[in-house]
């Protein structure tokens, strides 16, 4: 069964080459998952965007019998952004199969399992949704020193820190050019 694949694009013009390269890749989804009857592709080009990198966006949108999926990718070139949206649908798509085909292991189905209620304590009240609870000392450091940190210690995301040039706690965080950010709270 072939899948219906509609391309559209913005700001970008629509060549031969392109759209039989997203079509080509695109209609073959649904070897990955039968269930998938329809993909709808968009490609964007963003001129002013902040980054070159950040310019061509693709959007993948895939439809089936009560399946709906969807990434998006930016890249500096179309075809790099819809190959790379392609490559995490298709990882999306796995952990959908996984979910839903491969089951839990111990031969009950998703429907057969009961959902896990969270126990009520003596006063017939709900414990707070705080699954973890996680303490660390933080040492005094300027801003340079928590840039340099977060790269020792691996953290990807973000890095809490005593920033000892205003002697209040903040937050470095990455943002998606590469480039930080530094989030400094006021207690209002």
């Amino acid at each position: 069964m072939a899948i219906q694949v509609d391309v559209q694009t913005r700001n970008i013009r629509m060549s031969d080459h392109i759209k039989n390269h997203v079509e080509k890749k695109a209609g073959k989804l649904d070897h990955y998952l039968p269930a998938i009857e329809e993909a709808y592709v968009e490609l964007t080009y963003h001129k002013s965007a902040r980054s070159a990198a950040d310019r061509n966006v693709a959007q993948i949108t895939v439809r089936g019998k009560g399946l709906l999926l969807r990434t998006e990718e930016r890249a500096d070139e179309a075809l790099v952004a819809f190959d790379s949206a392609i490559d995490k649908l298709q990882r999306q798509i796995d952990r959908y199969k996984g979910k839903h085909y491969h089951g839990r292991g111990d031969g009950r189905s998703a429907s057969d399992v009961e959902e896990n209620v969270a126990p009520e304590d003596d006063t017939g009240e709900l414990p707070p949704l705080i699954a973890r609870r996680k303490q660390f000392r933080i040492l005094p450091m300027d801003e340079l020193e928590a840039v340099e940190q977060m790269k020792l210690l691996s953290h990807d995301n973000f890095f809490i820190f005593y920033n000892a040039d205003t002697s209040k706690i903040n937050v470095l965080y990455r943002r998606r050019d590469g480039s930080y950010g530094l989030i400094e709270p006021e207690v209002g």
